[in-house]
């Protein structure tokens, strides 16, 4: 956070033109323009025609421009960064405690942020107070290119950059500072629409939140309608649009530029539309326009016709005082373009909503030490005088020690100085001793090195199924279940309930998940009514084959000799069972087409994207069958599914036989153990069948990607 005395600069590098604005404030926060400037560019930087390095020059020129025009002293800079170049995300986060808001918040980044977090500079915003029942915060983020390119063009000047933020946050920042029509009401919401060469930012702001989305039209779009329309090259449809008004062709280029009008009105309210219908509660107030495209005559009245809200083109800001020597005239024929400076301005001088500086953090760092260079000069003084005085005296200690009258005194010194050899050199020997136990102690505690794998290779596979932040519709539903609560667990229809109850989770390591086979963990299946069960012929083969090798060899490996040579990826063969109310847990498993739509994926869907995490594991391979098999079914007596399915309720026993007496109780049906209802399979009345539940077996592979290597096996 910037002081709220001194002076800033705020930059906005546009397409069009550069735009400057130079404010201070006071001690009680009041803000005063002391100086602006708005140089443009010579061409804008994304007419046709233009390249790369020709946008790099006409910078260039127009910041050396600024340099040569202004005094800037040593006053700290904010520039801002296009909404198109940079990603802002508003999430809720978990109720936890303060000190844990980072931890959690770095998490978050790293799911929402769409790039490597290591590709962009990012930073965060508390919007709430902490210790409420929720935590909002926003993430924001720039890609390393973008930031360093812009950067580039300053450091060139020898201008030192402050604080980097996106222009839609700016005008945020500008709002609730300068505008706040919503008065107390977080209900009420004022539009703000920056309408420039290339993009239009439109921000949507609340007393308390902020919505923002980039529309690609903006000035550069009327003008290629004219050029199209008269056949004109990019620069002279330009001229052209903005003599319109005097030009005897005025109705033939309004009557060209319609069409644009139509689309950016569309888009609008489009985006508006959106907005409400996810905000059902917001009332939109007013719409307040910046940027050189609200300049075109018509085009505010179109949008208000459109929108049907006010639409107003500022000329003053309420709360920003001029200095003596700015012009009045001058700067209120700029206000309409220095909506974002003022917004970054506001931002430099701590007098701003949203603090996030998305300036890399080793810049930052650099100038925080530049700022405290004195404070090191001072120190170093000091302690230069300290390190003087402290020889002087030595040197008069040591004048005194080597005078006659303290012989005695010196030789107990010198025995003093022997024993403490003495005492180092024992030292050092049981230093080595210690060094020899510590390496038996390591060598101990070696086979318990990866004992927490299998554990969270478990949590991993849990964290995959349907729960309240997986899928939040049915939040209620799960809070009941962990609570136990059946009341509020039977207001859900059994049938719609998104759940699995998993009843065993078996997981075997193997050296190599591309050779090994689905099975190799036991799989124990239970037929009520049946006693039948137990390993598999081929599972008791490589039972004994495995007991075997290990008499053998009596290594922790074993593989087969002939597979040895053979260094695959190691990882887990696993089985998961259990059963769902679902009627088809195919689709809470595997559903199809949900694409990149988080909210629709099902358990393999979540697990198939371990790759994107930073997750040990990796599912390997799940579309071919040798690595991957889910078995589904319906729950019912008799039938062969996995153990642990529900609790038999057993019919009544038959006492009027001597043989019924003896004979086991029959399982009539399976019930859930927490509500009591039937998920079995049941006949009605007249014979038809009524399926409950299903039951699953989910076979598959994961690579564990820090596998330690294989020890070799040998007689």
């Amino acid at each position: 956070m910037a002081s709220k005395f001194g002076a800033v600069w705020a930059l906005d590098i546009g397409n069009n033109s550069l735009k400057a604005l130079h404010l201070t404030s006071d001690e009680t926060g009041a803000a005063e323009v002391i100086g602006f400037d708005s140089i443009e560019h010579s061409k804008i930087l994304t007419g046709i025609g233009v390249t790369q390095q020709e946008r790099d020059e006409l910078v260039a020129i127009s910041l050396r421009q600024f340099v040569e025009k202004n005094y800037l002293d040593k006053d700290e800079i904010v520039v801002s960064v296009p909404s198109q170049n940079s990603f802002a995300r508003f999430v809720n986060l978990p109720p936890v405690e303060p000190k844990r808001i980072p931890e959690v918040v770095k998490f978050e980044a790293a799911q929402q942020i769409p790039f490597d977090i290591n590709d962009v500079q990012w930073d965060w915003q508390l919007m709430t107070d902490t210790g409420g029942a929720e935590n909002k915060v926003g993430i924001f983020a720039i890609k390393n290119d973008v930031v360093d390119s812009m950067l580039e063009h300053f450091n060139r000047e020898n201008l030192r950059v402050t604080y980097v933020q996106m222009a839609p946050m700016a005008l945020y920042n500008y709002a609730l500072y300068d505008r706040p029509e919503w008065g107390d009401s977080s209900n009420q919401a004022v539009i703000l629409i920056d309408i420039g060469a290339e993009n239009t930012d439109l921000v949507v702001c609340t007393r308390t939140t902020v919505w923002q989305r980039c529309i690609a039209m903006g000035g550069n779009a009327f003008t290629k309608a004219i050029a199209d329309a008269f056949r004109l090259n990019f620069q002279r449809a330009e001229k052209l649009k903005r003599t319109a008004p005097m030009s005897k062709y005025a109705r033939q280029i309004f009557q060209a530029m319609r069409p644009v009008f139509t689309d950016l009105a569309s888009e609008i309210q489009r985006s508006l539309n959106f907005y409400t219908g996810s905000n059902p509660d917001v009332k939109l107030l007013k719409v307040i326009a910046f940027g050189g495209g609200t300049k075109m005559r018509g085009l505010l009245k179109y949008l208000k016709q459109t929108l049907q809200l006010p639409v107003e083109r500022p000329d003053a800001f309420k709360k920003l005082a001029l200095g003596a020597g700015v012009s009045t005239t001058k700067f209120h024929e700029n206000v309409p373009d220095f909506g974002v400076v003022y917004g970054l301005a506001l931002q430099g001088l701590g007098l701003a909503r949203i603090e996030s500086n998305l300036l890399p953090r080793g810049v930052a760092r650099s100038i925080s030490w530049a700022a405290k260079a004195k404070y090191f000069s001072a120190a170093a003084l000091l302690f230069l005088l300290v390190s003087v005085a402290a020889l002087g005296r030595t040197l008069l200690d040591k004048v005194s020690y080597d005078s006659q009258g303290n012989a005695e005194l010196r030789q107990k010194t010198k025995a003093v100085i022997s024993r403490v050899d003495q005492a180092g050199r024992n030292l050092e020997k049981e230093k080595k001793r210690a060094a020899a136990s510590e390496a038996k102690i390591k060598k101990a505690f070696q086979p318990f090195a990866y004992r927490n794998v299998v554990p969270l290779l478990y949590q991993t596979i849990v964290s995959a199924l349907p729960d309240e932040r997986n899928n939040p519709e049915q939040a209620d539903l799960y809070r009941a279940f962990a609570n136990g609560d059946v009341k509020a667990i039977l207001k859900f229809p059994r049938r719609q309930r998104k759940q699995i109850f998993v009843t065993g989770i078996s997981a075997h390591f193997v050296n190599d998940v591309e050779t090994a086979s689905l099975g190799e963990v036991d799989r124990v299946t239970a037929s009520y009514g049946d006693t039948t069960g137990g390993l598999d012929a081929r599972a008791m083969e490589e039972m004994r084959y495995f007991q075997k090798t290990k008499a053998k060899y009596g290594k922790r490996d074993y593989r087969k000799p002939e597979e040895e040579a053979k260094q695959g990826k190691a990882g887990f063969v696993v089985t998961v069972e259990g059963y769902s109310p679902y009627p088809n847990v195919r689709d809470l498993m595997d559903p199809y087409g949900v694409g990149n739509d988080k909210d629709r994926w099902g358990v393999i869907t979540r697990l198939s994207h371990l790759a994107d995490s930073n997750s040990p594991f990796e599912l390997f391979e799940r579309a071919k069958l040798t690595h991957f098999k889910l078995e589904t079914g319906d729950v019912a007596v008799g039938a062969e599914m996995p153990d642990g399915v529900g609790i038999p309720q057993f019919e009544a026993a038959q006492t009027n036989t001597a043989a019924s007496r003896y004979a086991p109780p029959r399982v009539k049906v399976l019930v859930d153990p927490m509500t009591k209802e039937t998920i079995s399979k049941v006949k009605k009345a007249g014979g038809e069948e009524v399926v409950n539940d299903q039951w699953f077996v989910l076979q598959l592979k994961f690579v564990w990607k820090d596998a330690p290597k294989a020890p070799t096996t040998g007689p």
